[in-house]
């Protein structure tokens, strides 16, 4: 049995296309016809893969969003940051988002103590440069119901997840757990720092 005619996202129902690892960033651009907000990477992202829950920003009629994190420090808006606004300001992730046709531009973690702090999360697919980083994994694959999505559909969901290689998981990947697990450790003293 095959799995191919349940879609996840655009990016990735013909298949994922690998990254290329000297890629160095481009730009990505929001949807509006005009005035587009901007926003330049300047180096390769990692960790990309496609996410179920509910606060990332999906195209048109994608169950999962795709996202992956790059330093801070990369991530520059370059043309009418006037247009983008915080969606959720108690949020974890503050996702910067285009007032005019709604795509997150990039999120951002504020908190210093998270262990996601210095890493913004963004979507390659808004960019028209090849070579981002493939996706990896699918994340709260489960969140998908929360979204709409019918449970009797969940089966499928991760059978194509699986032929695409997406490992699904209804948490983040294992290492990404392992990072957070070991900053909270070296936090309490569990670990040394």
């Amino acid at each position: 049995m095959t799995y191919e005619n349940v879609k996840i996202h655009p990016a990735v129902d013909g298949g994922v296309r690998p990254g290329n690892p000297d890629f160095k960033g481009g730009t990505l651009s929001c949807k509006c016809a005009t005035d587009k907000v901007e926003v330049q990477v300047g180096a390769q992202t990692a960790h990309n893969h496609v996410c179920g829950c509910t606060r990332c920003w999906k195209p048109d009629g994608a169950v999962f969003s795709q996202v992956a994190v790059v330093g801070r420090d990369a991530v520059q808006v370059t043309r009418n940051a006037h247009k983008l606004k915080v969606v959720d300001d108690t949020a974890t992730i503050r996702r910067h988002a285009c007032t005019g046709c709604g795509v997150h531009m990039y999120g951002r973690i504020e908190n210093k103590d998270h262990a996601f702090y210095g890493l913004d999360f963004v979507h390659t697919e808004l960019s028209p440069e090849q070579g981002w980083s493939e996706p990896q994994f699918a994340a709260f694959v489960s969140s998908v119901i929360e979204s709409g999505v019918d449970p009797s559909r969940m089966a499928g969901i991760r059978g194509r997840l699986k032929e695409l290689g997406l490992e699904p998981y209804d948490c983040l990947s294992p290492p990404l757990m392992d990072a957070i697990s070991t900053h909270t450790a070296k936090r309490s003293g569990a670990l040394p720092a």
